[in-house]
């Protein structure tokens, strides 16, 4: 690594590495909902119609296919429960909590950006 002012750069190829890692974390949790989805499910187990009600703007047919995507890629479980009539519940999986410190920080930098903006509004 090279030291500029007493900080470290990265070497190209930890830059083209974090880079992959990025892109890949971003293809896997694209989109305005999956996040909201996670955190939603990380909360309490629920069934569909809980979920479209909890969060707002979400339309039926997107809140599906994020639904669907968040199962393939380990993030939620779909339980289905037979009774009178079929029951289904998603919960978040314990991969889910592998997200906790990338959603706090990002709710830590949405707040001081949401500030950022007021503040640039007042002026």
């Amino acid at each position: 690594m090279k030291t500029i002012e007493k900080e470290i750069l990265p070497t190209k190829q930890e830059c083209t590495d974090s880079l992959k890692n990025v892109i890949d974390a971003l293809y896997v949790l694209n989109g305005k909902w999956k996040i909201a989805l996670i955190l939603s499910l990380v909360q309490s187990p629920k069934r569909f119609n809980e979920i479209l009600k909890q969060i707002d703007g979400i339309s039926p047919k997107v809140l599906a296919k994020e639904l669907k995507d968040l199962e393939f890629n380990g993030f939620i479980k779909r339980n289905v429960y037979e009774t009178t009539s079929i029951n289904i519940v998603y919960e978040a999986t314990d991969y889910s909590l592998t997200l906790k410190s990338v959603i706090a920080e990002l709710s830590a930098w949405g707040e001081q950006h949401r500030e950022k903006i007021k503040q640039s509004m007042r002026k």
